[in-house]
Order: C-alpha cells, then structure tokens, then sequence
C-alpha cells in the first residue's frame, strides 16, 4: 500500500479544514464587531434618556447666550431730519459738534461724541445714503447735510446708562436747534416712551 496519495489527501484535508477554520474566525470576528457599535449606541441611547431633560444640549445653550448677547448689543438709533437743510444749517451743526467736543473719523466719516463713557461714544452719522459725514470742522466741500443718525450701544448692565442719558438729551438738543423731525429706529415719530426705553 502506497502513502504518497493517503499523505496528499491528508494534507488536502487539513488544508480545507484550516480554511474552514479561518472562514469561522473571520465570521465570528466580523459579527462581533457588528454587534459593539450597537451596544455602544444602546448605553449611549440609555444614558442620554437617564439624565435630566430640563438641561438642554451645549449648542443650544450656547446658542441662546449668544442670541442673548446679540440683541444686547443692537444699537439704539434716532435720526433728526432737517426742516430746511442748507449752508447755514451745517455750519450750525459744525458748531454744535465743536461745542462738543466731537472728534472725526475719516475712515468710518463719522463724528464721535465722548459723553460719560468714551468707549462707547455717541455716534454722529449722514441719516441718508452713503451715511457718510463730511468733515465738517475742517470745513470739507459738500452737499447740504438733510439729517443725521445718532447711534449708540445699550450698556451691558442697566446701572451703567449714564451714556443713554447723554444720548437722548443730545438727540433733544438737536431736534431743538435744528426744529426738525425726530424719528425713532422704525422710522416712526420718537416720543417720551421711545426714550424712555432707551434710557431703560
């Protein structure tokens, strides 16, 4: 009896059987894998229902506080429109913005105006479009100034409004100098309640 071909079909069976073998390891492995990510998403799903629903996720919280922010930091606006815009108009406004004290900025050609709180001036701007500001105290060529825009931005803590105040005795002032229209940020005519807002 010859062993060659009984040794050669062994060898194919332990071949074929060493195949199997990896065949099975490769399922079990693969099915393991399968099943940890769903686990894992079970305790993640499980965790996520055990904590308390009142506090909301970190992005909508962050979300919030920034939109809390946002619309503290939305400036008031009020715009005198003049009755009669002319030369000698501007040069009463000229003398009025060196009465106080205004300073320019040729980039943004707007005045600024100090008040109580230099680092959140009044803004002094055209109330038409470009919203530019000649350079009124150094006597700069332009076309007669129609109105103006004062802004400012509302102070973070109610306590700190000294500047609100400044604010809106400036607007009163100007819409008496220059006896014209004073329109609030929805262009609607400005009354008490309109400053009494602002001032907060």
């Amino acid at each position: 009896m010859e062993t060659t071909p009984l040794v050669t079909l062994l060898a194919f069976c332990s071949i074929a059987l060493a195949l199997v073998a990896l065949a099975l390891f490769i399922y079990v492995v693969r099915r393991q894998r399968r099943q940890t990510p769903v686990d894992d998403d079970a305790s993640t799903m499980e965790r996520t229902t055990n904590q308390p629903s009142s506090s909301p996720p970190p992005e909508e919280t962050a979300s919030k506080a920034s939109a809390k922010r946002s619309s503290k930091v939305v400036q008031h606006s009020l715009f005198v429109i003049f009755s009669h815009p002319d030369e000698q108009t501007d040069q009463r406004l000229a003398d009025w913005l060196r009465e106080k004290q205004a300073t320019f900025d040729p980039i943004k050609k707007v005045f600024h105006i100090a008040g109580e709180q230099p680092s959140n001036p009044v803004t002094i701007a055209n109330a038409f479009p470009p919203g530019e500001m000649p350079d009124l105290l150094h006597n700069e060529t332009h076309e007669p100034i129609k109105g103006i825009s004062l802004l400012v931005k509302p102070p973070l803590r109610k306590r700190r409004n000294q500047q609100m105040h400044v604010y809106v005795a400036l607007a009163k002032e100007m819409q008496t100098l220059f006896t014209g229209d004073m329109l609030d940020g929805d262009r609607q005519p400005a009354t008490d309640t309109t400053f009494e807002r602002i001032i907060g």
